[in-house]
């Protein structure tokens, strides 16, 4: 994940040897603690490299400043929930529908919610970085996978699988972030895991019901889409 990453937001160098990776995995966590504990404006680079235990010198081999290593993380979380991703996708190789749905929500929403404090904090740490190509190739990734899994479900097809799995995968991944933004209760948060998996099974009844895809209404003006 990085393709089209901008200039000024790339590191220095990548790791090569063991040694700079368990450097750059220290960065990182460090990274988050400050992140967690102080937020993005008291977030120094100067700081990072104190609690990672590693010199200045060092940070700045990798890092021009902290807009770079606040992208390189997100960009490194991304990689590793896309990955769970995959390997969920790949795991419901034709199960049926509602199997598939309950297992990718439950990937994503445990992915986010294992520890909350840090993806708030991530999320917080993005509002003012250009993270356009970050996202692009990390849904890339997320829709191949998810449209993949859907085209082999054992119980239905879909003649229009782009739009029915954008809209799967946005109302996840939008409903999942909000309960986040409303800082939901334990209760409240697992009523709303339980609700999201069933809008999920009953849209993609609906689509199955209507031959596989989604039918506007062709009276609607345009601009109303």
């Amino acid at each position: 994940m990085g393709t089209g990453r901008p200039d000024h937001l790339t590191p220095r160098k990548m790791p090569r040897q063991a040694r700079a990776v368990v450097t750059l995995d220290a960065i990182f966590e460090a990274t988050i603690q400050v992140l967690v504990a102080e937020g993005m404006q008291r977030l120094t680079t100067t700081r990072v490299a104190h609690r990672a235990g590693v010199s200045v010198g060092t940070m700045y081999q990798y890092f021009p400043h902290k807009q770079a290593l606040i992208y390189a993380l997100n960009e490194r979380y991304l990689d590793v929930l896309a990955a769970r991703i995959e390997a969920t996708c790949r795991s419901q190789q034709g199960a049926p529908l509602d199997r598939m749905v309950e297992a990718l929500i439950d990937t994503y929403w445990r992915a986010k919610t294992e520890r909350p404090e840090i993806t708030r904090a991530l999320y917080r740490s993005v509002a003012e970085i250009d993270n356009e190509a970050m996202i692009a190739a990390f849904c890339a990734r997320v829709d191949a996978a998810t449209t993949g899994m859907l085209r082999s479900a054992c119980d239905a097809t879909f003649t229009d699988l782009e739009t029915v799995n954008l809209t799967l995968v946005t109302v996840i991944f939008g409903t999942v972030r909000n309960a986040f933004e409303r800082n939901l209760g334990q209760k409240e948060a697992d009523g709303l895991y339980r609700q999201l998996i069933l809008l999920c099974r009953s849209y993609l009844d609906a689509v199955v019901r209507t031959g596989g895809q989604c039918q506007p209404d062709s009276k609607a003006p345009a601009e109303n889409f």
